[in-house]
């Protein structure tokens, strides 16, 4: 996945569509991705243990990682990922602006 914890990106599509937020997990297997503040689901959670307390509680739920699109640190626009093999490593870089990160 091009996409990595804590990269900030933006919502393409769906019901949170323009909404930016930093990615809190990534599942490559299942090709999703959990964004802050991104598809937030009321749960009903029940106490499982003594002194826990139980309640409605808001969780963000997982979205496919093409809905998103990254955001440059450097000039702060959604932007492709591309990649540069300079200096024998593998590394990110911006499709718009060519900053490497």
């Amino acid at each position: 996945m091009k996409i990595r914890k804590d990269d900030t990106v933006v919502v393409l599509s769906g019901r949170d569509k323009g909404a930016k937020g930093k990615i809190l997990s990534v599942d490559p297997k299942a090709g999703k991705v959990i964004v802050e503040g991104v598809m937030v689901a009321t749960v009903h959670q029940k106490p499982r243990r003594q002194g826990e307390e139980g309640g409605i509680i808001k969780r963000e739920t997982p979205i496919y990682a093409s809905k998103v699109m990254l955001i440059c640190p450097k000039c702060g626009k959604p932007t492709r990922v591309g990649h540069d093999f300079a200096d024998g490593k593998k590394s990110r870089a911006c499709k718009k602006c060519g900053a490497k990160f």
